[in-house]
């Protein structure tokens, strides 16, 4: 059977990622989430000509002075009258510019003598000169966040600095994780024999903590194709994460339980290290997402197929992990059909791979800052080569 390229598999993968309904949310429940449209301003900012600094404000054409003081302009409360010829008003950072001045000395480049203001520095160089005009930031109309683009604290600032008090996001996404295996059980139970400890479920509740998702968590369910089947048809989700029983053993049971359930396979077995049995359906309305028991494995394919996925749903325009460059420490060998995701460490700038990466060892994966990533049939790369990088929280 042909494997499936990585971009091909994330393509389809998508492809099948309708957004998930819109709603209304505080500008404090927005943190995370992705606009759902474009934001535009609703005022101007600043609203009018502000001073940048504290000092004085004056007509430039009157420098180099002396002038006289009129008043004082403060944030919020404004000089109502205007500054004629060889006038000053005393203002602070923020302030509104009084009608008739256009430009501000600093405090520190002038003196001060009862009512009389003297410039004893350089002083502002133009008409503006330390002054912020009106519509600097933006005007209203302006479009200030794009549909699609993730609701960050400085987006959710400027969303607020634009008069918004609440944002149009998508809904959170609905996500069921099943772990499937005879082997496994609850993290901290006793594991007498053979028994492991069921990781991948607290590794992709952590994994997803960041985006907007509600988890529920099915447990495991044994290798049992009736039981996995009834479990399947009841789930009431966006995504259906299951992990394990993908592969091609007699106990993997997930492509026919699916089946059974009267679901969909899309592809399955990707051109991918580690990751290779990870499989993609549906069921109803539901996106089936099988990925591998093995959890590096897990971890890796959830960062490329399923972080990707959902925020497909909750409405990113660029779902896709960000890949960025790093220069590689030592030599690596050349790489063979798959595309290789290597467990590495970057430390400023340059990136070294963990000695062993055998997909079973999560204390790698845990001291790892970054997955290297190497393309099929890549040459052999020499120390200082440029790589490309997926940086991990």
């Amino acid at each position: 059977m042909t494997l499936l390229a990585v971009a091909d598999a994330q393509a389809r993968l998508l492809a099948m990622a309708r957004p998930v309904s819109a709603e209304t949310v505080a500008l404090r429940e927005a943190a995370g989430r992705w606009a759902s449209g474009d934001v535009t301003a609703l005022r101007t900012q600043p609203a009018a000509d502000l001073s940048a600094m504290d000092g004085y404000a004056i007509r430039y054409a009157d420098l180099p002075g002396p002038f006289a003081r009129i008043g004082e302009s403060a944030a919020g409360h404004p000089f109502s009258g205007q500054v004629g010829p060889m006038q000053a008003v005393r203002i602070f950072t923020g302030a509104a510019l009084p009608a008739g001045s256009d430009a501000v000395m600093v405090q520190e480049e002038v003196s001060v003598d009862g009512a009389v203001i003297s410039l004893i520095g350089e002083g502002p160089r133009r008409i503006g000169g330390n002054v912020r005009r009106q519509g600097l930031d933006f005007r209203a109309g302006d479009i200030v966040i794009a549909r699609g683009e993730r609701l960050t604290p400085a987006r959710i600032a400027v969303a607020a600095s634009a008069g918004h008090g609440v944002l149009a996001v998508n809904r959170r996404v609905r996500i069921a994780i099943v772990a499937t295996g005879d082997e496994l059980v609850p993290p901290g139970a006793t594991t007498d024999g053979l028994a492991l400890p069921e990781t991948n479920g607290v590794m992709l509740t952590s994994l997803l903590a960041d985006l907007p998702v509600d988890i529920v968590d099915l447990g495991i369910i044994p290798d049992d194709l009736d039981v996995l089947t009834s479990a399947f048809r009841q789930v009431d989700a966006d995504i259906l994460v299951t992990t394990g029983g993908a592969s091609v053993g007699d106990h993997d049971l997930v492509r026919p339980a699916l089946i059974a359930a009267g679901g969909a396979i899309d592809f399955w077995r990707i051109a991918l290290r580690p990751g290779k049995p990870m499989m993609a359906g549906t069921l109803d309305q539901t996106v089936v997402l099988g990925l591998p028991g093995n959890p590096v494995s897990a971890f890796v394919t959830a960062q490329l197929f399923l972080r990707p996925l959902i925020a497909a749903m909750a409405g990113a325009a660029s779902p896709l992990p960000q890949h960025l460059s790093a220069t590689l420490a030592e030599p690596l060998a050349a790489n063979d059909h798959r595309q290789d995701y290597l467990r590495a460490r970057v430390v400023d700038g340059h990136v070294t791979v963990s000695a062993i990466q055998d997909s079973s060892m999560l204390l790698t994966l845990a001291r790892a800052n970054c997955l290297l990533v190497r393309a099929p049939g890549a040459p052999p790369a020499k120390t200082g080569d440029n790589v490309e990088i997926i940086p991990l929280a």
